[in-house]
């Protein structure tokens, strides 16, 4: 079983930055692959990024692409989403994801375990 807590600062203005972090309890993210998703009010869920935890390798949606990167500390047992010049389209709640499939997923039903999700708000 595997717990998932993300985190980070949740207000910023448009072209701000903001970093969340996903921190995993139960067992570390070797062999897995951690994604971050989003839901804004009224969407269904979508694909942010991801990160496959042995090769490091990532993965970003195109909406994304260029302005938001995903890292991961292996002492920390952590995935980290940095996210610059945000937009106010940016705004939804952003869950962390695990899947043991490779490579990661890009719709929610393949994931295993979920964080509780957080809020970030990007005011225009």
């Amino acid at each position: 079983q595997v717990s998932l807590v993300e985190s980070g600062v949740g207000w910023v203005q448009a072209g701000g930055s903001l970093r969340l972090s996903c921190a995993a309890s139960g067992r570390t993210f070797s062999g897995y692959s951690v994604t971050w998703f989003r839901q804004a009010p009224g969407k269904e869920r979508e694909f942010v990024a991801a990160i496959m935890w042995t090769y490091s390798s990532t993965f970003y949606a195109d909406s994304v692409g260029g302005r938001f990167t995903i890292s991961r500390d292996v002492a920390k047992n952590t995935v980290y989403l940095l996210m610059d010049s945000l937009k106010f389209e940016d705004t939804a709640v952003y869950y962390c994801g695990v899947s043991s499939l490779a490579p990661p997923p890009r719709t929610q039903e393949h994931y295993l375990y979920w964080g509780q999700g957080t809020q970030v708000t990007v005011s225009s």
